[in-house]
């Protein structure tokens, strides 16, 4: 079975009364941990850790890792509109972005970075700034993730320019005269350390072949350990290699390259819960299964549904006793994907979960979720509005970060 991360039992208590159920609950102290381990990433010139916002845009949390000397990588445009006006530097953000954002030209005048990842990106760049620097996606032919939806490299992925198409980059580079000073990629969430390590190494061999490259971004994508039989990568593992081999890179072109990561999941996986209540327990005879239904589930918490991700869950009893039984875990969707305890390795499969017998009322907390949950859930699907949002203060004191929405501000900007 598996335990609380970080809050208590009481504490799990006293948010459900102050805030009501579900509320997400984000620990400072885990955020804090989780972002000195990426800012010690081995390096030999140099590491800029940038914030993969898109894992949890929440403002607060955006601000805390702002002040623990983070920069930030944004998905789109409206990221980086977003990231501005909650007060990070323009020059902090970087924009890797599927497509050309409408309001490109105003966005690089206020001196955010920018990584092209298609050839359309850089044709559209060059003609707004031509004479000038940029950075370029490179998709390098392998990938790794956690899923094959999380795998965002190789012939299967869309994300940054292929790799054989270099000589078209220097062509338009020429063409517009600008200079590529950034080489970036990312291979996937979840993905293999050793994979990591290959690409990386696949990436200097690119760096090589664009003269003005004085960073080398690796995105993120580092495995987290959700559950108590998963592994997290260790970042001193992996990184010493790379950073040997930048120093060889060194040694061998007199270019001192800085390193970039992009930590999303990293920071944010086990750094936060959501605490919920148990509305109703049934079950389909003695043959078939028993059911918790919470009143949570894909709106708050996607990702057993889309990847078969597990997440810890903890019934919290109102009457303590030792007896335990076997659940499967359900959101209040009306929706036959809405589960929380696919079996592992099989997400179309289910996996009774042995936990604390429940009651009807106790709580339940579905833990690891502050990595693409708030971000990604199905919001207002079946009318639920978004559930608060809570910060765990280092004193222990709980501050609420987000308000429920109500059912008007769903339907406000309806005609």
């Amino acid at each position: 079975m598996e335990t609380l991360k970080f809050l208590t039992a009481q504490q799990a208590n006293e948010v459900a009364e102050k805030f009501s159920t579900p509320c997400y609950v984000y620990s400072q102290e885990a955020i804090e941990n989780q972002c000195k381990k990426a800012h010690a990433f081995p390096n030999s010139f140099g590491i800029r850790v940038r914030f993969a916002m898109k894992s949890c845009p929440t403002k607060s949390i955006v601000q805390l890792i702002d002040s623990l000397g983070m920069h930030i990588d944004a998905s789109s445009g409206y990221e980086v509109e977003r990231a501005i006006e909650i007060g990070i530097a323009p020059e902090k953000i970087s924009l890797s972005s599927q497509e050309v954002p409408n309001n490109f030209k105003e966005l690089i005048l206020k001196n955010i970075h920018f990584n092209a990842c298609s050839l359309h990106q850089i044709e559209s760049y060059g003609k707004l700034f031509p004479n000038t620097s940029l950075g370029v996606r490179i998709n390098p032919g392998l990938g790794s993730g956690g899923t094959n939806r999380t795998n965002v490299g190789g012939e299967a992925s869309s994300f940054g320019i292929w790799h054989e198409y270099i000589p078209q980059i220097l062509a338009l580079c020429e063409k517009y005269n600008l200079k590529v000073i950034r080489i970036h990629t990312h291979i996937g969430s979840g993905s293999d350390p050793k994979v990591w390590q290959k690409v990386a190494k696949m990436s200097l061999d690119t760096v090589r072949k664009f003269k003005d490259v004085t960073i080398l971004n690796m995105g993120g994508g580092f495995k987290v350990g959700r559950m108590s039989d998963e592994t997290s990568t260790d970042l001193t593992e992996i990184g010493t290699p790379i950073a040997n081999e930048i120093e060889n890179f060194a040694n061998e072109t007199g270019r001192k390259l800085e390193f970039e990561i992009e930590p999303g999941t990293f920071i944010m996986a086990n750094s936060a819960s959501v605490v919920t209540t148990i509305r109703d327990i049934c079950d389909t005879g003695k043959n078939g299964y028993k059911f918790l239904k919470l009143d949570s589930g894909m709106n708050e918490v996607l990702r057993p549904s889309i990847y078969g991700a597990r997440h810890p869950l903890i019934v919290l009893q109102k009457e303590i006793s030792d007896e335990k039984e076997n659940y499967i875990v359900v959101g209040r969707c009306c929706e036959s994907g809405d589960i929380l305890t696919p079996k592992a390795g099989d997400p179309e499969a289910l996996e009774p979960r042995l936990l604390a017998k429940a009651t009807i009322g106790d709580l339940c907390v579905i833990d690891s979720c502050g990595a693409y949950c708030s971000a990604m859930g199905t919001k207002n699907y079946n009318s639920y509005p978004v559930a608060a949002e809570v910060l765990l203060e280092k004193s222990g004191d709980l501050k609420l970060i987000r308000r429920r929405q109500t059912l008007d501000q769903i339907i406000q900007d309806e005609l």
